[in-house]
C-alpha cells in the first residue's frame, strides 16, 4: 500500500490568484454589461449613442483578455 504525500512533498507549486488581474475583469465585464450596443441594460434605459458604446465594449473585451491572461501566476 502506497503512502499519502504529505503536503510539503507535492511536485507542483500551487499557483496565486492576482487581485489586480480579477478587477480588470469585473471591469471589463460589467462595461461590456452595461454599454454593450442594442443590448446593454445601461443601453437599454438611456439612450446612448453608437459613438460611446462600440469603443466601451472593445475595451472591455481588452480588458477581459488581458485580466484572463495574468489571472493565474505561477509561483
Amino acid at each position: 500500500m502506497g503512502k499519502a504525500n504529505n503536503p510539503g512533498n507535492n511536485s507542483k507549486p500551487q499557483g496565486k490568484v492576482s487581485v489586480f488581474h480579477i478587477l480588470l475583469i469585473l471591469v471589463g465585464a460589467n462595461l461590456m454589461l452595461l454599454l454593450a450596443p442594442d443590448l446593454g441594460l445601461l443601453n437599454s434605459i438611456l439612450f446612448i449613442p453608437d459613438l460611446y458604446t462600440w469603443p466601451a465594449t472593445i475595451g472591455g473585451l481588452a480588458l477581459l483578455i488581458v485580466g484572463f491572461r495574468g489571472f493565474i501566476k505561477k509561483s
